[in-house]
């Protein structure tokens, strides 16, 4: 996990960083210094009049362009006579273009790593039809939390059909003010209000869990060792047609009634019917000392799943598309905080957090998609008003090409600490708040 984010964030904050460098020296800057990392140095080397540098701290990089008030806070340099090669002697519109020069590059990148993923892989998911023709949903804890029961078949989200199972837990379908879903529930049509605040169960997959999944039919996939279903022989691909004398068809109906069985103090056996081919087998075990049957359910059949192969111009437009609904899912996401229907604290991720996402295993697409969605993120948190960041250059240099005039430098120096200061303290929180839940159970 550790490896993979650096080597995703180094990725990004390099060419970041290369799109400020590139549009700096297109316009005739001085860069001095092109960094990936925060000091102190690792390695480095120096060509032309720029030392590009591999730095200790993996969580952010920088490019020093000469007359510009930033990181390094070179307050002795800019009390020097401005230099035709200095950032702060160019015109408006040209130092405006160097500072949306990172950003560009992080929506181009996270453009064509989306548009590449759906040209190579495609699509493939589990239709809503599948489900609702087969069960519906097993509604877990916080399903029932809202409303949603076990058997439901959800038709709509926010009043509008879908394809893709999925979209029932998508942050873009959960982040629409007044979310709801339409549920078909014996043979009636329902409404289920979303709460506000419903995004939050999925920052963790613990809780994300004890949400809703399709109905598993109660067909063997995988025994337990020492279970009951090991000790009768049961195979993988018997199918549970009955336990303790109820009729089931369904994996949750399984857990539900083995549940039953081991609250009743009064037995202590428990017995079961399996189909296997075009038999039928019984079998009564003791009780007493289990808790299960012993046996993982088989997964969904692959047929029941929907494949989508794109040409090179379709998945120019998909993974486009795919990309921009990252921001504006991020953007929905911020009006909630800001409103109070969300909560900071559990919204907020720093690299511990994110890290988690990545698995701990080596898996190429999930790498890329993260990485892609986090490109656009990059992207999106730095085009934000914030002294210190990108954003906050543009606020400058845009009410310098509208009022003719510049904000003094002592301005810009003290906005520039105040910026980093709440960077830092963001920072400080985002970190502290990911190691707290490190500690927490879920």
């Amino acid at each position: 996990m550790t490896a993979q984010i650096l080597l995703s964030l180094s990725f990004l904050v390099a060419v970041h960083e290369l799109g400020h460098l590139l549009a700096a020296k297109y316009f005739g800057m001085r860069v001095e210094q092109f960094s990936i990392g925060f000091p102190p140095k690792i390695w480095s080397f120096k060509k032309g009049e720029t030392e590009y540098a591999l730095s200790a701290i993996p969580l952010g990089g920088y490019v020093k362009i000469s007359g510009m008030i930033d990181e390094s806070m070179d307050t002795e340099a800019m009390k020097q006579e401005p230099q035709s090669w200095e950032f702060r002697s160019k015109p408006a519109w040209q130092r405006m273009i160097v500072m949306l020069g990172g950003i560009v590059v992080n929506v181009a990148i996270g453009i064509l790593i989306f548009v590449s993923l759906t040209f190579i892989v495609g699509d493939e998911y589990l239709p809503v039809k599948e489900v609702n023709n087969n069960g519906g949903i097993y509604a877990l804890e916080e399903a029932e939390k809202i409303g949603l029961k076990t058997g439901d078949q959800i038709i709509k989200v926010n009043g509008e059909s879908f394809e893709d199972f999925q979209q029932v837990m998508k942050p873009d379908a959960l982040l629409t003010t007044n979310a709801y879903y339409t549920v078909i529930r014996d043979g009636k049509e329902i409404t289920v209000q979303i709460p506000t605040n419903m995004i939050e169960l999925f920052n963790s997959k613990a809780a994300a869990a004890t949400f809703l999944s399709p109905r598993f039919p109660a067909i063997v996939g995988e025994i337990s060792e020492k279970s009951i279903a090991e000790r009768v022989g049961l195979k993988v691909g018997d199918e549970f047609i009955e336990i303790n004398g109820v009729p089931l068809k369904y994996q949750d109906e399984v857990l539900n009634v083995v549940k039953a069985a081991r609250a009743d103090k009064k037995s202590d056996s428990i017995s079961f019917k399996v189909k296997r081919d075009s038999e039928i087998l019984s079998f009564q075990q003791p009780f007493k000392k289990d808790t299960i049957i012993g046996f993982r359910p088989k997964d969904l059949d692959k047929s029941k799943f929907a494949t989508i192969n794109y040409g090179l111009g379709e998945s120019f437009a998909v993974g486009t598309k795919r990309a921009f609904n990252v921001v504006f899912v991020q953007i929905k996401a911020f009006k909630k905080i800001f409103k109070g229907e969300l909560s900071l604290r559990k919204s907020i991720s720093s690299p511990i957090g994110i890290a988690r996402a990545y698995g701990g295993t080596w898996d190429w697409y999930r790498f890329w998609s993260i990485t892609g969605f986090l490109s656009m993120v990059l992207a999106f948190m730095n085009l934000l008003p914030i002294p210190a960041l990108d954003g906050g250059h543009v606020v400058f240099l845009t009410y310098e090409m509208i009022a003719r005039r510049k904000p003094s430098d002592k301005f810009l120096e003290n906005a520039q600490k105040i910026g980093m200061v709440l960077l830092l303290i963001l920072m400080v929180f985002a970190f502290g708040n990911d190691i707290i839940k490190l500690f927490q159970p879920g």
